[in-house]
């Protein structure tokens, strides 16, 4: 019988939903982790500051997260159903697809990446604020000023940091699928089954590369190399910068993880 391979709709259609509900979370992550100057004293103040509009290169964001998202989840299920067919182990069956898809997704994004993180709240490119297209004004501004390069500033902390939050996602996604009872046909049971493997796959990864997110966002204000930049946060914060902005990052990449996963169970219901 030949195999039929999954409908990559529900996948896209749950990484958009995810990316545009998501969206406030992670501008106040980035803000945070970026150390921009926020105007409120408490804690949960400056979250609400951070999470509020303006929303400068919110297009771009959506756009790259649910496009980048949808590729990585689908790719890796596809990926993985392949490679057990082809008498793979399941735990390499379980890595290599995501590990090869998020990286392609981070090179490819990169640039916009960092143009969407600056234009949140960094004074260098408060020129961009007014134009019609800011990311494409931000890519330009770091283009003239230091080169082709410049735009992919971060590429290897943004590999390191992507590609285990996703790999440990998927993995465990995989876990909890073996380990879960299966539901027992009615639609309550389906979809609090698929809300337990989401939360389980998307916590761990997120609090694990905090630091590598941190240190990626002190790039793209300085344009320091990766060591240097670890170097002058140790100095300057001893080892708190590790938890700078992680109960947002949680928020900010757990989330639309475990909502990316649970809508497409959903969906793929329908």
């Amino acid at each position: 019988m030949a195999y039929v391979g999954a409908d990559p709709v529900p996948y896209f259609a749950a990484s958009a939903v995810s990316s545009m509900a998501t969206f406030p979370l992670w501008k106040a992550a980035t803000v945070g982790q970026s150390g921009y100057a926020l105007k409120a004293q408490s804690a949960l103040g400056r979250f609400w500051e951070a999470a509020m509009p303006p929303y400068r290169g919110g297009f771009v964001v959506v756009s790259g997260r649910t496009w980048g998202t949808a590729a990585i989840f689908f790719g890796s299920d596809e990926g993985s159903r392949w490679m057990r067919r082809c008498g793979w182990s399941a735990a390499a069956s379980s890595t290599l697809p995501p590990l090869l898809i998020s990286a392609y997704v981070q090179i490819a994004n990169q640039p916009f990446v960092r143009s969407s993180t600056l234009l949140q709240g960094d004074p260098q490119v408060s020129f961009a604020h007014k134009c019609n297209s800011p990311n494409l004004a931000v890519l330009r501004h770091l283009w003239r000023k230091d080169g082709v390069a410049a735009l992919w500033l971060g590429t290897g902390v943004g590999i390191l940091r992507t590609v285990p939050k996703y790999v440990t996602a998927i993995m465990a996604k995989d876990v909890m699928e073996e380990l879960l009872a299966p539901a027992d046909g009615s639609a309550s049971s389906v979809l609090f089954r698929s809300a337990k493997k989401s939360a389980a796959a998307s916590v761990v990864g997120a609090t694990l590369t905090n630091p590598l997110d941190v240190a990626q966002n002190e790039m793209y204000k300085t344009g320091e190399g990766f060591w240097p930049t670890v170097k002058r946060l140790q100095a300057s914060e001893g080892s708190r910068w590790f938890f700078r902005g992680v109960e947002k990052n949680v928020f900010a990449s757990a989330v639309p993880i475990a909502l990316t996963i649970f809508l497409t169970d959903t969906f793929t219901q329908w």
